[in-house]
């Protein structure tokens, strides 16, 4: 873990509300893991008091790390500080932070819902180039809502699922996994908590390995502060230090309050 000021290099209106903003953190580009994430400073000095976590959501190839990309949506006054930052800015950044994801297979499934695509991005960067087979369930409530396809790996293949049938399939990211799970070794997921709880009782994935990434409010980010801990069948865990990332059968669900 590194506190760095990193350099702004871009700041990309991506979708209406959303930014992509891409900084040179090489200390913490280096050492970073898809499905980590970062504690970041939104604003001046010490206002807000608290940092924003913010999940990893692409790092610049091995050869040459340098680089971190964060993918956030504006929902306040940090993260609109956040969306003013131009290139030459410096944001306050503390990580790489939490355990990432286990790929352990060759083929793989993504799902996504919303700002949950987020973490997902840089998992399928670099399972695609160590040469797995991914497969992506992108789910929004709209066109307008879903993560721009030019962004993601070639790769990759792709499912759109909008809510309004604007884009894709008219249904929920998780209604298409019956026609998909069955073709994959291994699941990885980021959503909202009705997302999880739908694919906790859904019949494709019964016996399948599935790792959810999870969302919570932190104070800290590395474990001190306590506020992030939720029940799982090992008992209390906490989603900065031992999560985000969990196996879809190790949460009590009914125990777990917010999402993304």
């Amino acid at each position: 873990m590194k506190q760095v000021l990193a350099t702004v290099l871009s700041n990309s209106h991506v979708r209406p509300n959303i930014y992509l903003l891409g900084l040179q953190a090489p200390e913490i580009a280096s050492e970073a893991q898809p499905g980590q994430f970062v504690m970041v400073r939104t604003g001046e000095e010490h206002e807000p008091l608290l940092r924003r976590p913010l999940a990893i959501h692409r790092l610049s190839p091995l050869s040459h790390a340098s680089q971190v990309s964060l993918l956030f949506s504006v929902v306040g006054r940090g993260t609109d500080w956040l969306a003013r930052r131009t290139a030459g800015d410096t944001v306050d950044v503390l990580g790489p932070l939490g355990h990432g994801f286990d790929v352990r297979a060759d083929d793989l499934l993504l799902v996504a819902g919303g700002m949950g695509i987020a973490p997902l991005v840089a998992l399928a960067d670099g399972a695609a180039a160590a040469g797995a087979r991914v497969t992506l369930i992108l789910g929004a409530p709209t066109r307008d809502a879903l993560y721009p396809a030019d962004l993601l790996p070639s790769q990759i293949k792709l499912h759109l699922a909008t809510e309004d049938g604007s884009a894709g399939e008219k249904a929920m990211a998780t209604d298409l996994l019956p026609g998909l799970a069955s073709r994959a070794d291994q699941i990885f997921a980021c959503g909202p908590l009705a997302m999880y709880q739908a694919m906790s009782s859904h019949n494709s994935l019964k016996g399948k390995p599935v790792q959810v990434s999870l969302e919570a409010r932190m104070g800290c980010g590395f474990g001190v502060c306590l506020g992030c801990a939720i029940e799982t069948r090992q008992g209390m865990k906490l989603v900065c230090r031992d999560g985000p990332v969990f196996e879809l059968e190790d949460i009590v669900w009914a125990a777990v309050k917010g999402g993304h």
